[in-house]
């Protein structure tokens, strides 16, 4: 087989020394005209394909992988991504891998700005991005481009931005998915409510608003009666005043019975209802984050929308290491199943598959 051929085997047939055979492999110098043709014509005949895995832990060099991410609270989907990358980085240990991850405020351009100012003053060899808006993303991306350093993007797919991947939902697709699994259950309701997080009137996260757009085209083609009220509990408020918007929210509209938001915080929303007794009043959200799994089986959320964090935080990695140590092409938009978790089914859920 290939991969059993031994250097010595190829040099006795080439007739040249085994240091010719591994600087003809390695592209080194100092190698003639005719022992290149030999060891060439040998290679081929043999079928000779190079261990990827072996030359690369023989060359010996050291790589760091940046990831650009939200500032987050623990147990959030963020930190799912984290520990996926970190996860990945321990196996691949072997081949001198290291992962720093910084932090940048999705609602304040200037942090994000800072951020990637200081990453490419680290001059990385690869990067995982959480992108914000499309304008300032490119200001990064561009410089990446000009450097050669290869990109990841995560949460939001930007073709324009040429990534070496892309790992995420079809935000569109997953928002039309999330309006017919809650139209399951709410058919036959004529109001319903969605829970936003915005500031100064705009939400955190492009992902967000493309599943927003999946979501009511979905339900102006088959639900266009069903009327729509928005509820905002603003990113920047104190958490205390939540209880009070949601609280005159219900007092005013006893008739809604069935709730969605289209982010990670349907817990807020579900322990509201479990504190204040609403036993007929649930939500649907997304992401498997400690506090939805727990109002999940509490029964004040009916369904969560999970988008695999941790692997995209994993293959994110091994997407790099392929890319950049491996030197192999890798698949350059990776779409990301969009599964549906009940109290029935979440505990079988895992976070990885290996």
């Amino acid at each position: 087989m290939a991969e059993k051929i031994r250097i010595k085997d190829i040099a006795e047939r080439a007739g040249v020394s085994v240091g010719t055979v591994d600087r003809v492999l390695h592209k080194r110098p100092n190698v003639s005209a005719t022992a290149l043709k030999r060891v060439e014509k040998v290679l081929k005949e043999m079928n000779y394909q190079p261990n990827v895995y072996a030359s690369a832990l023989a060359y010996n060099k050291s790589y760091t992988f940046y990831c650009l991410i939200p500032k987050h609270t623990s147990e959030a989907y963020w930190e799912e991504i984290e520990i996926g990358a970190m996860k990945a980085v321990e196996a691949r240990r072997d081949f001198y891998i290291d992962l720093e991850i910084m932090y940048y405020s999705r609602l304040d351009p200037h942090s994000f700005v800072e951020t990637y100012q200081k990453c490419l003053r680290k001059n990385p060899d690869g990067v995982i991005l959480v992108p914000t808006t499309l304008e300032l993303t490119r200001q990064f991306t561009d410089e990446l481009h000009e450097r050669n350093i290869p990109f990841i993007l995560l949460d939001s797919y930007m073709p324009s931005l040429q990534p070496l991947a892309f790992y995420g939902q079809d935000s569109i697709q997953s928002g039309r998915f999330a309006a017919r699994m809650l139209m399951l259950i709410a058919r036959n309701e004529q109001t319903i409510m969605l829970m936003k997080q915005t500031k100064d009137g705009k939400m955190a996260s492009r992902q967000q608003e493309n599943r927003e757009v999946g979501f009511r085209h979905y339900m102006e083609e088959h639900f266009p009666k069903v009327k729509i009220l928005e509820v905002n509990l603003p990113l920047d408020e104190e958490r205390k005043r939540y209880d009070h918007i949601l609280e005159k929210f219900f007092s005013e509209h006893p008739e809604v019975h069935h709730c969605i938001t289209l982010n990670s915080k349907a817990h807020i929303v579900g322990k509201f209802l479990l504190k204040t007794k609403r036993h007929d009043v649930q939500i649907m959200g997304y992401d498997v984050v400690h506090k939805n799994a727990d109002c999940l089986r509490a029964g004040s959320i009916s369904f969560l929308i999970a988008q695999h964090a941790y692997q995209q935080g994993y293959f994110s990695i091994d997407s790099l290491f392929h890319a950049i140590v491996l030197k192999k092409k890798v698949e350059p938009v990776n779409y990301m199943p969009i599964d549906l978790l009940t109290p029935e089914n979440i505990d079988f859920y895992h976070r990885s598959w290996g």
